[in-house]
């Protein structure tokens, strides 16, 4: 059965346009709660019950209150912890017992778009098989469970207690932050409470920025998807270095203290470098926009290099088949499952930074000696309804012939071409009708052959091909 509503994360949409209206979500909750409800086999449990976050967009008043209702409705049992990180949620789900977790947030959207995001019990992305049996469950009309049988609202007052005190129980007792000055920027959302109170009791001086949310500015000129306020923040209090979340706290974005973006492929480096100390021989998963730079340095600390598609349900389940203690992409996100649940979380990501870096004198020096690229920003070439796919699959049809050895051709998503000195990258996107491209190479002069060569081929299959920079 094809999904109407669940895409790759959730469902995300308009406020006040179908399918983010109050009414779907009070259908919504209702069908997701009766769910929980005949799958209860557990005689101890009178009601199932559910967690529900949300970051700090103003319409998350909305649509909590209409989940909640179908939620009661369906007799299931709700825990509402207001704004908090999305992977808070993840973890708060599993702390207290819940069948299911909840987040409201549309990420690093804009405030006019919200959506959910559901976990599982175990604090993890629901099956998709789930997803499709809720979307049966919402052609079904709401029937409310008898009175006696409803289920109660309660609000977790020490939800925020909670995971701050995890995420610092996880930091070695031997190290602290003290010395460090760094720049927290909280993008305006979930993150702006918690944050800054983890890094500053671990004993760092924080300076935050992106932390007074007023329903409407969440994502707007800050955070990880606006890395030139963080780079200028960074800057004017010569800072060690600075950190920037997205809207739902689960990506990390990361300055030096001159400036420099250390993006997401690059912290990989060094954070399989660290894992694999202690995981030898372990399979790291990564995406296929990351840098060519990534798959070698994973190789030569001993690990297996696993490039997969984008899109962190993706990269989480490929995790799971191949067992690995560490994945990333390159939007930020990135997955410890070693010492960690596996899921997605910007602040905890950069706990275990500050944790590797704490070791060295100089920070940024470690940071800086990571090798890199050159390389272009993300390009976004749009596209009619349903045409990125049928361009991706003629690429990769004539990508055999047109790409000679020493050229190494990938289909894996999309196509992904890799030469000796860099690599070039054209896919549809797994949300929009778009297609995404990526290119680097090891010197300018690469880059630019690279992605001249690969522009070619797409022009050849879409003439009117139009490139232009990436929305995120």
């Amino acid at each position: 059965m094809a999904r109407h509503y669940f895409g790759t994360d959730g469902i995300r949409g308009v406020v006040g346009q179908d399918p983010i209206t109050p009414d779907f979500f009070i259908r919504l909750g209702f069908a997701i709660g009766s769910i929980l409800v005949k799958n209860n086999t557990d005689k101890k449990i009178k009601h199932p019950s559910v967690v529900i976050g949300k970051d700090t967009r103003v319409s998350g008043y909305m649509l909590e209150s209409a989940l909640e209702a179908g939620f009661i409705a369906a007799g299931v049992d709700v825990y509402l912890t207001g704004p908090m990180p999305t992977p808070a949620i993840a973890y708060l789900t599993k702390a207290l017992r819940s069948q299911a977790g909840i987040v409201i947030s549309a990420s690093h959207n804009p405030f006019p778009d919200n959506g959910i995001k559901i976990f599982s019990e175990a604090g993890e992305k629901l099956p998709d098989a789930f997803e499709t049996e809720v979307e049966l469950a919402l052609s079904q009309p709401i029937k409310t469970v008898l009175p006696h049988e409803l289920g109660k609202a309660k609000r977790v007052d020490d939800a925020e207690g909670r995971y701050v005190e995890f995420c610092k129980s996880t930091f070695p007792e031997k190290l602290n932050l003290r010395g460090l000055k760094i720049v927290l920027d909280c993008a305006h959302g979930a993150t702006y409470h918690v944050a800054p109170k983890i890094f500053s009791e671990l004993g760092a001086e924080v300076i935050t920025i992106g932390n007074e949310p007023d329903g409407f500015n969440i994502n707007l000129d800050v955070g990880s998807t606006y890395p030139k306020t963080i780079k200028e923040t960074t800057l004017k209090h010569q800072a060690d270095m600075g950190i920037a979340f997205d809207g739902d706290g689960d990506r990390l974005g990361i300055v030096t203290r001159d400036g420099e973006t250390i993006y997401p492929d690059r912290q990989m480096q060094l954070f399989a470098l660290d894992v694999l100390k202690r995981v030898p021989g372990g399979a790291i998963v990564f995406d296929v926009k990351c840098s060519q730079r990534l798959a070698p340095a994973i190789t030569a600390a001993g690990g297996q290099a696993v490039m997969f598609k984008t899109g962190h349900s993706l990269i989480k389940a490929r995790m799971k088949e191949v067992d690995s203690p560490l994945g990333g992409e390159m939007s930020g996100h990135i997955f410890f499952k070693e010492r960690w649940f596996g899921f997605d979380d910007g602040t905890y990501a950069g706990c275990r930074l500050l944790e590797i870096l704490s070791r060295h004198a100089d920070a940024n020096a470690v940071l800086n000696g990571l090798p890199t690229s050159f390389s272009t920003p993300e390009l976004n070439v749009a596209c009619a309804e349903g045409e990125p796919h049928a361009v991706t699959q003629a690429l990769q049809a004539l990508a055999g012939e047109r790409f000679q050895a020493p050229a190494k051709v990938f289909i894996i998503d999309g196509l992904r071409v890799d030469w000796p000195d860099g690599f070039g990258l054209i896919r549809a996107s797994n949300t929009t009708p778009v297609l995404v491209l990526r290119f680097e190479g090891q010197t300018q002069a690469a880059l630019h052959r690279i992605e001249a060569e690969m522009l070619a081929l797409l022009r050849e299959v879409k003439p009117d091909a139009q490139v232009g920079a990436s929305a995120h």
